[in-house]
């Protein structure tokens, strides 16, 4: 199970980029700030809500030094075809159809064969920073993502509701 403080566990996965099948390896994005983030699955309801939020902020998490990868159990295939109804994505949109990579991240709901609502901050050096898993039925904050990832980079203690360019803590 991964755990933060903890390194975040790599794989190389075939996925979407544009309307290109693409390969990515998680390894690829050493030295940067990666959110990688799970959805249940391509064609339902609120997945689509959260992939396109995810690509009108992309600009803003890139500006962090930042990545976003998203992954479902879905094929590239699938992943393709949901292009056509969503939209190209700021970033790849992964397959992890052999459930490899969700069942390390410890997001897999083995019984339903999909992903709960997983998102994970790991910094540059590949250490997972932060975790949040939801139930499938309730979206995520891409705004609260940005939020921890800012907050994550600032080195320092961070209070609550803390915001880019308020006071912070001090050093741990």
């Amino acid at each position: 199970m991964v755990k933060v403080g903890q390194p975040a566990p790599d794989f190389t996965l075939e996925g979407v980029m544009g309307r290109e099948f693409t390969t990515v390896s998680l390894s690829d994005y050493r030295g940067k700030w990666v959110v990688l983030f799970f959805w249940p699955l391509d064609f339902t309801f609120v997945c689509p809500t959260e992939i396109k939020e995810f690509s009108a902020r992309y600009k803003e998490i890139e500006n962090l030094n930042g990545q976003v990868l998203g992954i479902s159990v879905d094929s590239k295939y699938a992943h393709l075809a949901w292009v056509d109804d969503i939209g190209e994505q700021a970033y790849p949109l992964l397959s992890d159809i052999t459930k490899e990579v969700s069942r390390a991240y410890d997001v897999l709901v083995e019984n339903q064969g999909i992903a709960l609502r997983g998102t994970f901050i790991i910094d540059p050096q590949g250490i997972v920073r932060w975790i949040v898993v939801s139930d499938l039925n309730v979206g995520r904050s891409v705004s609260e993502t940005i939020r921890v990832l800012q907050a994550l980079q600032t080195g320092e203690l961070c209070p609550v509701e803390w915001r880019p360019g308020e006071k912070t803590l001090g050093k741990p």
